[in-house]
């Protein structure tokens, strides 16, 4: 399994290799439309080359993806931990009735014998 892990790995490694040669190109980043920046009077522009805004693009929508799901999630987080605290409270009182003198107290059993 290591190995098929290394693998995927270098392949993964080849292919963002091959998209970062093919896209060297320089690209100039605005905060604004063009228009709305001239009225502002605020210049907010960036020069990268475009496979750095090709990875912090996708970098971006998993981390926004991973965030979205944690929240969706919450719900059921919440309702696991509820679950689990009704468990050990039960095992609790299983093992408080079925502790040293627990058969002393009930009548029920003492008929059946």
């Amino acid at each position: 399994m290591r190995y098929i892990r290394y693998a995927f790995l270098a392949a993964l490694a080849v292919v963002l290799i091959t998209v970062a040669l093919a896209n060297r190109g320089v690209v100039t980043l605005h905060l604004l439309p063009v228009a709305v920046s001239d009225f502002a009077g605020i210049s907010g522009a960036i020069t990268l080359p475009l496979f750095i805004i090709i990875f912090a693009g996708i970098i971006a929508g998993i981390l926004i993806g991973f965030v979205w799901e944690w929240l969706r999630e919450h719900r059921l987080r919440v309702e696991g931990a509820a679950s689990k605290r009704d468990r050990d409270r039960l095992a609790r009182e299983v093992d408080r009735l079925k502790g040293p003198g627990a058969e002393k107290g009930d009548d029920v059993l003492a008929l059946l014998d």
